[in-house]
């Protein structure tokens, strides 16, 4: 198995150093996994990574972002940000948000996009590792209101490869967007935990 990551472009928002990257690199491969896939030169995007169905994604993806020197920000509950984990929270790169209406969420989070001049926002767009009904749509609104495009990434756990599926820039028009972002997906994904996957994505291994 080739043992290679994709090179990080200059405009995407980087951490680490060479020895933290090389450091990564190693338990990454030392579980057999790997990158595929080209990672787009974007200065802000919102990247999303699908499926979600157990905890053990978060640990590969860790690995992976560590191993590219990423540097990914997600999202966290407002309240978190008291002494002494804040100072640490904004080292990670967490943005505290007030999660009591969706709208709100995205207002913010744009509001910190617009006001950095290069940032990925990481998002499961499942909203969980359970099993969900549907998608949440924040990472879509997130990216058409910042006007920034939307990353994707899918879990391969039967090939053990995490791959890049390229970029999409959303319409305005979330239902015929989803569907294709969705068919980017098809044939290039296997989940961790077949009972707890998400139903759109059933949907689509149905198609394969």
């Amino acid at each position: 198995m080739s043992q290679h990551f994709p090179a990080l472009p200059e405009q995407v928002p980087q951490r680490g150093t060479a020895l933290s990257r090389l450091f990564c690199q190693k338990l990454f491969f030392a579980h057999g996994w790997k990158v595929s896939g080209e990672i787009p030169n974007l200065a802000k995007a919102v990247a999303i990574v699908s499926p979600h169905t157990s905890n053990v994604d978060a640990w590969y993806g860790f690995l992976a972002i560590g191993a590219l020197g990423l540097k990914i920000t997600v999202l966290g509950k407002d309240n978190l940000f008291k002494p002494p984990f804040r100072p640490f929270l904004n080292w990670v790169g967490i943005i505290p948000v007030h999660r009591d209406s969706a709208h709100g969420l995205t207002h913010e989070v744009v509001s910190t996009i617009q006001q950095t001049d290069k940032i990925w926002i990481g998002m499961a767009p499942e909203g969980t590792r359970k099993h969900a009904t549907k998608l949440k749509s924040g990472f879509y609104h997130i990216a058409y209101d910042a006007g920034i495009p939307i990353v994707m990434f899918a879990f391969d756990y039967e090939c053990k490869t995490i791959h890049c599926l390229g970029t999409f820039h959303p319409t305005g028009d979330y239902d015929v967007d989803l569907d294709k972002i969705m068919q980017r997906y098809v044939g290039h994904f296997s989940q961790k935990n077949p009972d707890w996957l998400a139903e759109p994505l059933q949907n689509l291994v149905k198609k394969n």
